[in-house]
Order: C-alpha cells, then sequence, then structure tokens
C-alpha cells in the first residue's frame, strides 16, 4: 500500500473559539435595545447602535471597571450616499467612536446610523475633553449635528463657506464666496493684488 505523500494530504482547518468579549457582552446586559448589529474581525471589536443611546452606552464603557476606555481615539463619518454595497445601509450617514483603553489594552469601535432627513445625534462632549473638537469637524466636513454641543461652529472652514466638503455630493467645481483680505501684508502674502 503506498504511503501518502504531504501533498495529497489535505489540511484540515481548525476553527478558533470564539472569545466571548467583555465589552460586547456588558452592552448587551446594560443596553439590550441599543444595539443593532455586532462583529468581531482579528480582535478588532465593532458595536453598531441606535443614535439615541450613545451617551449612556459611552458613559458605561468609560467608567465601568471592566472596560475603563479612558481615551477617546477618533471621532468620524461616512457618507454612504451613492455607494454600491450589498450592505443593508438604510442611513446615509455613520458617526464612528474610536474608544481605547490604556489600562486594559482594549480598542472599540462604536458607530451610528444618522439618516439624512433628521441628520442629528446627541454630542458626548461632557465624556471626554477631546470630543468637543472631533464633533466641531464631523459637523463641519459632514454637516451632521451634535444636540447639546456647546459650541458647535466650523472650525476648518470660514463661516461664510456653504456646504460639507465630504459629502459626497458636494459639488467640487462649486465657487465659494472668496472673503476679502484684511490687510496689504496678507494680500501680498495670497497673491491676491488688485
Amino acid at each position: 500500500m503506498p504511503e501518502e505523500s504531504s501533498e495529497n494530504t489535505e489540511s484540515i482547518e481548525v476553527s478558533e473559539p470564539v472569545e466571548t468579549s467583555v465589552v460586547i457582552n456588558l452592552v448587551q446586559q446594560e443596553y439590550p435595545a441599543a444595539i443593532l448589529s455586532t462583529h468581531r474581525h482579528r480582535g478588532d471589536e465593532t458595536i453598531v447602535l441606535k443614535r439615541e443611546f450613545i451617551q449612556p452606552v459611552c458613559r458605561l464603557l468609560r467608567n465601568h471597571p471592566d472596560c475603563q476606555f479612558e481615551m477617546m481615539v477618533d471621532l468620524t463619518a461616512v457618507d454612504y450616499l451613492l455607494l454600491e454595497t450589498n450592505l443593508q445601509q438604510t442611513a446615509r450617514f455613520e458617526v464612528v467612536y474610536h474608544l481605547r483603553s490604556l489600562s486594559k489594552d482594549r480598542r472599540i469601535r462604536l458607530k451610528c446610523p444618522v439618516p439624512e432627513d433628521d441628520c442629528q445625534i446627541p454630542s458626548i462632549h461632557m465624556l471626554w475633553d477631546a470630543v468637543n473638537w472631533y464633533e466641531r469637524e464631523c459637523y463641519d466636513m459632514y454637516g451632521i449635528h451634535f444636540e447639546e454641543h456647546p459650541n458647535l461652529t466650523r472650525i476648518l472652514m470660514y463661516e461664510q463657506f456653504q456646504g460639507y466638503p465630504l459629502r459626497k455630493d458636494y459639488p467640487m467645481d462649486k465657487q465659494q464666496p472668496l472673503l476679502e483680505l484684511n490687510d496689504v501684508e496678507e494680500r501680498y502674502h495670497y497673491g491676491r493684488f488688485e
């Protein structure tokens, strides 16, 4: 009887045991109505939430001794307009939060769908100081309103700027109102001479 060569031997896939996530389980226990979906990929965890639960869930993740997400790493948005995908995206926008726990060496991503016709979400500026600036930037670029934000004004564009430059339907060739420069030195710097 011929011996089987190692080339003919089929590899046996061994599925790794699914590790139970402390963070996802905690949110599911405390706010079961908040979660739309969850997923994990290579240790990277995501929770998709209803927007009205963003404040209590973030407060839980920051304060609970099993989580201790002391750091808001980033806050941004995604515009799904005209995106051809198999995802069943029901809202045009999605606000995305990245939190990090230094003490637990853990990260989590939170996502909240935001519809175009009601483009607002509760602010979480009171939980991490950096959120104040992130929410202003997100408002400035996408036009998403953060309810109860203390100073929701433009941060990158000037106040007269019309529209939101990171929305996918923003006209790339749009002529924005040009502001008059204040003094001669500023005119020289930007090359505007009359």
